[in-house]
């Protein structure tokens, strides 16, 4: 043994024993001269936390940009003075308006830095008086400033509860009392430019506060998160066309926020963030926080509130992600058309011969399934700008409903959900933390936010040419519109700014019925001018690039729900990949009654049978008053819009109302 480098009990010498009367253990060293004890070299530390510091490197210095003109680009900056104007800047996004003073802040995490930091109060431009004094002027407020996914897993999981690692690696969390959007609560500041711009009134998402409210509101999220020992800052973009891109700010109280829009906002480069500087919006996340009922306007402790002039975003008592998400899309929705650039609630794919198509549908027509294409790429899931440059995704990230969800139904979402993902209120094994994705215990609106990039086929960057088909997706549970129609662009605009699709009806007393749902411009809720405004657009941008417009049915074939069968699934992808292959342009087409859609005849792969509805009901008379009844509620649908003007001369409304249907 001893041959070998072992450890041996020596002889003991002298009176046999070591010191404390144990016995002597000698180290016989091996022929070649080394002790085989599994030590090795000494690392470079005299405690526990200089061992700590050695475990993480600092990450390499950004490279300055030359000849940019943003105020952290300048190449005779320090890293020091950029550091210093950044914390400048975000201390003046964080400024108490009553106080005019923004707080003190410094990077980095307060866990990690016990001792009062060395750092100066940043200078700003705000007056600060000598009184009105509180609390938080006697204290730093620690700013966790884009950090990584790794960095908001730790403290997500060090410090709010309910949040867990995935059998898959995704951060699983909780987004409170509120698991989904509160549009009742969502509030524009209407002064004298909104006034006369947006959509207000019956059927407008856009219920209206006043300027003085707003800053109540803001007042009361800052001096809550100036309250905090630390906040998250998220510098990030908007719009993947670099020409018209937006830099938005968001300030949260938690990691989950940062990291949701970490993946669903654009990530910005080393070089981008040096060249940052102002934002173009700010979201002022103080969720946990409630705001105050007795306030004017106030209907609920919750509130989201924005003000287009300020160019700021409150959120106050709700902690639903999705909130920020579809928040920058109704800011998206106002700023793109005074840019002359169409802002759409759309999927959108490219083929390799770069085709690309947009996809419009609500909830269950199918819109992730069919813009998800292993054979095209995908240039985004949700939202987009159509401008003279052609298509571009607004964001950096998918947000893909997780209920039911399956590895054979939708391989590229379950895929997806790894390191960096997070799931929102979802269900998993306490033991193994493998998700449950049909538990609803939570709620039904479980989801999944991960950077684009996740998804395999993404084209990157998120940009392509104009649209050549435009596709409006509907589930028709009333089963009376055909499987697919190609659409004249009165037609495109009419079917647009209806924005229909049947929802099924849950069962009540056995009885079983669709129920019709509209949504103007197939997202009612994002947008901020009238409808008529984007379908306008829409159908400029049309005519001058060529796209054709179609209505796919993905509903029901045969008979309402209960009585017919939903169109096959492989039908529908026959259907897409004849408009994608220009096969569709080329067919022969006869017109449908009452709705006047012209409907082709014949499609390879799909029954013809099924291309025409009447001929799938074997009751004719009640498939006609089926479709009579459908078409009654399309049209009390649009006595909204009817009185609208469009174009000097009205005539473009008078095209639109006409390519309704006639009875």
């Amino acid at each position: 043994m001893a041959e070998n480098g072992d450890f041996t009990f020596a002889q003991q010498q002298g009176n046999g024993k070591g010191r404390n009367g144990l016995a002597r253990i000698q180290t016989n060293k091996a022929k070649n001269g080394i002790c085989h004890d599994d030590s090795g070299p000494s690392v470079k530390a005299q405690t526990i936390d200089e061992l700590h510091s050695l475990q993480k490197k600092k990450s390499a210095p950004t490279t300055p940009i030359k000849g940019s003109q943003g105020p952290f680009a300048s190449p005779t900056l320090s890293e020091e003075d950029r550091q210093r104007q950044q914390l400048q800047s975000i201390s003046a996004s964080l400024a108490s308006l009553t106080r005019e003073t923004g707080p003190k802040v410094v990077k980095g995490d307060p866990a990690k830095k016990p001792e009062t930091p060395k750092v100066a109060h940043v200078s700003h431009h705000y007056f600060t008086p000598n009184l009105s004094i509180s609390d938080s002027a006697l204290k730093f407020t620690h700013i966790l400033y884009n950090l990584s996914p790794a960095e908001l897993y730790e403290q997500a999981i060090k410090y709010e509860h309910g949040s867990f690692i995935t059998s898959s690696g995704a951060l699983a969390t909780l987004s409170g009392a509120k698991a989904g959007r509160s549009p009742r609560d969502k509030r524009v500041v209407r002064d004298e430019t909104t006034e006369d711009e947006l959509w207000w009134g019956k059927g407008s998402p856009n219920i209206e506060m006043d300027e003085h409210t707003f800053l109540v509101n803001r007042e009361r999220a800052v001096d809550y998160l100036n309250s905090l020992d630390k906040v998250f800052v998220n510098d990030q973009f908007l719009n993947w066309d670099p020409e018209h891109r937006i830099k938005v700010r968001i300030v949260s109280a938690r990691a989950y926020h940062s990291l949701f829009m970490h993946n669903m906002c654009i990530r910005p480069t080393p070089e981008e963030l040096e060249d940052f500087g102002t934002p173009d919006f700010t979201i002022y996340n103080a969720g946990q926080f409630p705001c105050n009922r007795y306030t004017h306007y106030m209907t609920s402790s919750t509130s989201i509130d924005l003000n287009l002039a300020r160019k700021e975003m409150v959120i106050l008592g709700t902690q639903y992600a999705g909130e920020m998400k579809k928040g920058l899309f109704s800011v998206m929705h106002y700023l793109m058309p005074k840019r002359q650039i169409l802002s759409l609630h759309s999927g959108c794919n490219m083929g390799k011969d770069g085709d690309v198509a947009l996809f419009f549908g609500l909830s269950g027509t199918g819109k992730t399934t069919l813009s998800t294409d292993h054979n095209r790429l995908l240039i985004g899931d949700d939202e987009h700008c159509w401008s003279e440059n052609g298509v571009s995704n607004i964001e950096g990230g998918c947000y893909a409903k997780c209920i039911d969800l399956s590895r054979e139904k939708e391989p590229d979402i379950w895929n997806a959900i790894k390191f960096g993902t997070v799931l929102e209120n979802v269900v998993f094994d306490e033991h193994t933390r493998e998700v449950d994705y049909s538990d609803k215990s939570v709620t039904e609106n479980t989801r999944a936010s991960y950077p684009i990039e996740f998804i395999p086929n993404a084209k990157l960057p998120c940009v392509g040419p104009h649209p050549k088909n435009v596709i409006l997706l509907a589930c028709d549970a009333f089963g009376v519109l055909p499987p697919v129609s190609k659409l004249s662009l009165a037609q495109t605009m009419y079917h647009f700014i209806s924005g229909y699709t049947a929802l099924v009806a849950g069962t009540e007393d056995g009885i079983k019925e669709p129920t019709a749902t509209f949504s103007a411009c197939f997202g009612a809720a994002f947008i901020m001018l009238h409808p008529t405004k984007y379908a306008a657009m829409l159908a400029e941008k049309m005519q001058k690039h060529g796209a054709t417009g179609w209505l796919v049915n993905t509903g029901w074939s045969g008979g309402s729900y209960g009585l017919g069968n939903r169109i096959k699934l492989t039908y529908t992808r026959k259907i897409i990949d004849a408009i994608h292959s220009g096969a569709l342009l080329k067919a022969n087409y006869k017109k449908t009654e009452v709705f006047g859609l012209d409907s082709p005849t014949e499609i390879e792969g799909v029954p013809s049978e099924i291309l025409d509805p009447v001929n799938t009901w074997s009751d004719k008379k009640a498939y006609k008053d089926t479709l009579l009844k459908l078409a009654g509620l399309f049209k009390k649908n649009f006595e909204g819009f009817v009185n609208y003007k469009i174009g000097k001369d009205n005539k473009l409304t008078e095209e639109i109302l006409a390519a309704g249907p006639i009875f």
